[in-house]
């Protein structure tokens, strides 16, 4: 386990393990069959990412989605370990080089998709593969909430390979999906690791579908900056909402499966690089994207169970920082999913976790301590931490707005949905009205000093109390029960909750942001510029949580920036001094500007000094001092970069320019000249070039 520890931090700039990291990963290297369940962002993939470092041979990962594979290998190349993916989006000449890869145990973590398996036939024995890890596990399930028959094959693993461990790993199982993912992957008798399913980090909101775009629009206007994820229920929703917030000024894009695999990807990377801010997208978006800094995700629809939504909103804050989570919900979205249910098989067990999704956009208790309970986990005290316990519940006497309401049912003969209804209650002149003579009834507009809005909120609680019943095969139609009876001709009682006023609603509490620049600002902007220079994700580079953590701790030297969490060290090797740069000028010692810095390289530059004496002189690795003479040149200073880089290299530059989209990522160019020109003489060509 030493050696697991000092992998965490070399490998993943971590000091310590988090929930049943240490066990898990303990068992695994013990050789022995594991079921992982861990929240969102928890820290899964290290349980067998980490063991993979220790094994001999080959960590196979099963994981649903291919369009996410190279992201995930990407990351791991980032940190310095040796991994590939394997799947069909390769040609037949990648395919063999890995494989080759494989019989030289050059590769320590290879990903893969069910479907690929066939492709790895030769190689899927024990003196290969070490480790079976299978992402996503309750895809296997169909119990569970997002079966894929592609899974169903995997059983084949454990009896081909009886020696080699299999770790499984999912965020959401209720027991029922666990006892069927083990016994689906031969493993019966695997040890089962459940992690706290809390994630306090984020605040859970559920807002009625009233003028939703509306809502999201103050919801965003508070966190202009901030990255995040809207699910809809269809394709054409989200299409629309991606325009309407296009329109409002947000860079948003759709994203479903009616699109081509090309555009997908290229709306999936969009995102991860931090080039879109919003993506409006169906459910399949986000599966495995490790992105840790989406701050927030709205449902525009609610989830059809707590399985969906649980593992949705888990998508925000995975670094660990405060997060958002708001669901919109509607009648409408029950009776869509009771005709999805009527249409498909299970019906028995979708139904009753339909009931526990409506239960939980309903309540009025802390949702927190609802979502756990689904799972198993208990919360003693209130969170403190959702709209419930923010905005506790103001109960009144219902009786007289039931009596209305279940009056105009009766005179209507149980003809009428809730919107009609609220209309007789309201004395609205409307066509629907006048044509049906409405306004003659007794009851119309004995309502009328109460808002349409509050209206909806009453009549609804009095559907979720039974006191009315809505039928959903016959026009969602108000209909009357024996408990309607009760309240109308006997003193039953109506205990219903006040609306609470929007304008008056205490705000979740959110941080907005200033004008002034902060140092976590300068950080995110210096990280998206290796971004680009590096063609690598920002949060693979350092998370929000890091950033953070550096702007608090303010590092001044090598030895203190090693001991944020996240910072590996690969990558204090290659990014320290520039960030150490950063904070240094954020600090006591800020009349050290940007420009001094740069001026003393320029002075040193003109006493004739080569870059290896100026690099000396200042402390400084060359590609810092590269990038001050690239911006002495920019702005006119009398630098001969011709000192550095020959007109021969500049001009393999150029023509590599005309060949390629440059879009301020060097890595392109240097993988389009074969590597054979370094990158601090790429951005000097560049510079010579005016690009």
């Amino acid at each position: 386990m030493q050696a697991t520890l000092e992998n965490l931090k070399h490998y993943f700039g971590y000091d310590s393990f988090r929930l049943t990291q240490q066990e898990a990963i303990q068992n695994l290297l013990n050789k022995k069959d594991a079921l992982v369940i861990m929240p969102t962002g928890g820290g899964k993939s290290l349980c067998f990412q980490l063991p993979a470092l220790q094994f001999s041979g080959l960590t196979l990962v099963i994981s649903p989605l291919i369009a996410l594979m190279k992201d995930q290998v990407d990351g791991l190349k980032a940190n310095g370990i040796s991994a590939e993916f394997f799947n069909s989006s390769q040609n037949f000449e990648t395919q063999q080089e890995i494989l080759e890869k494989i019989s030289r145990k050059e590769i320590k973590l290879l990903y893969t998709a069910p479907e690929s398996l066939s492709g790895l036939q030769d190689v899927l024995k024990s003196n290969y593969i070490s480790c079976v890890a299978v992402d996503e596990a309750h895809c296997i399930s169909s119990w569970g909430h997002d079966f894929r028959p592609s899974y169903k094959q995997l059983g084949f693993l454990k009896k081909s390979m009886p020696d080699v461990p299999i770790i499984a790993l999912t965020a959401t199982a209720d027991k029922a999906t666990r006892v069927d993912i083990l016994n689906q992957l031969s493993i019966p008798k695997a040890k089962v690791f459940i992690s706290s399913f809390n994630r306090e980090n984020i605040f859970l909101n559920v807002k009625m579908a009233n003028k939703r775009l509306q809502q999201i629009e103050k919801f965003l206007d508070r966190r202009p900056d901030e990255a995040g994820i809207v699910y809809c229920l269809s394709r054409k929703s989200t299409e629309k909402l991606a325009q309407d917030l296009e329109a409002l000024g947000y860079q948003a894009e759709a994203y479903h499966a009616g699109l081509d695999h090309e555009t997908r990807s290229e709306i999936q990377e969009n995102f991860i690089y931090d080039k879109t801010q919003i993506v409006c997208a169906t459910v399949a978006f986000g599966m495995g994207i490790d992105k840790s800094n989406v701050r927030w995700v709205i449902h525009y629809n609610m989830p059809k169970n707590i399985e969906s939504y649980y593992q949705e909103i888990g998508r925000a804050g995975r670094d660990g920082l405060a997060s958002q989570a708001l669901m919109f919900h509607s009648y409408a979205d029950v009776i869509q999913y009771r005709n999805f249910i009527d249409n498909s098989g299970n019906q028995e067990v979708q139904y009753a976790k339909l009931d526990r999704m409506k239960q939980f956009a309903e309540a009025k208790s802390c949702r927190r301590k609802i979502l756990l309970a689904y799972f198993g986990e208990y919360l003693e005290e209130d969170c403190g931490h959702c709209d419930i316990c923010l905005n506790p519940p103001q109960f009144m006497d219902g009786k007289i707005n039931a009596q209305k309401t279940i009056s105009a049912v009766a005179r209507v003969q149980q003809n009428e949905p809730i919107g009609v209804i609220i209309d007789i209650l309201r004395g609205a002149k409307n066509q629907k009205i006048l044509d049906r003579n409405y306004d003659q009834l007794k009851t119309y507009g004995a309502g009328k000093d109460v808002a349409w809005r509050d209206w909806q909120h009453y009549v609804l609680e009095m559907i979720n109390q039974g006191v009315l019943d809505i039928a959903f095969h016959d026009g969602n139609k108000l209909k009357l029960n024996s408990l309607s009876k009760k309240v109308l001709f006997e003193d039953y009682q109506v205990s219903l909750t006040k609306p609470i006023d929007p304008k008056v609603e205490k705000r979740e509490m959110i941080t907005k942001s200033r004008k002034k620049k902060t140092l976590f600002e300068s950080l995110r902007q210096l990280r998206m510029q290796i971004s680009k220079e590096e063609d690598l994700p920002p949060y693979l580079i350092f998370n929000d949580a890091s950033l953070k953590e550096m702007e608090t701790q303010k590092p001044k030297d090598l030895s203190e920036f090693m001991t944020i969490s996240g910072v590996t060290q690969r990558k204090a090797e290659r990014f320290a001094e520039e960030f150490l740069n950063i904070i240094n000028q954020h600090t006591k010692t800020r009349k050290k500007s940007k420009g001094s810095t740069y001026l003393k390289t320029f002075r040193l530059y003109e006493q004739g000094l080569s870059l290896d004496e100026i690099c000396k002189n200042r402390g400084l690795k060359d590609t810092t001092i590269i990038s001050h003479l690239a911006k002495l040149y920019a702005d006119g200073k009398n630098v001969n970069l011709l000192k550095f880089v020959t007109k021969k290299e500049i001009d393999q530059v150029s023509n590599v320019l005309n060949d390629i989209k440059y879009e301020g990522a060097l890595k392109p160019i240097h993988e389009a000249l074969d590597g054979e020109i370094q990158y601090g003489k790429i951005r000097l060509a560049l510079a010579y070039l005016k690009v």
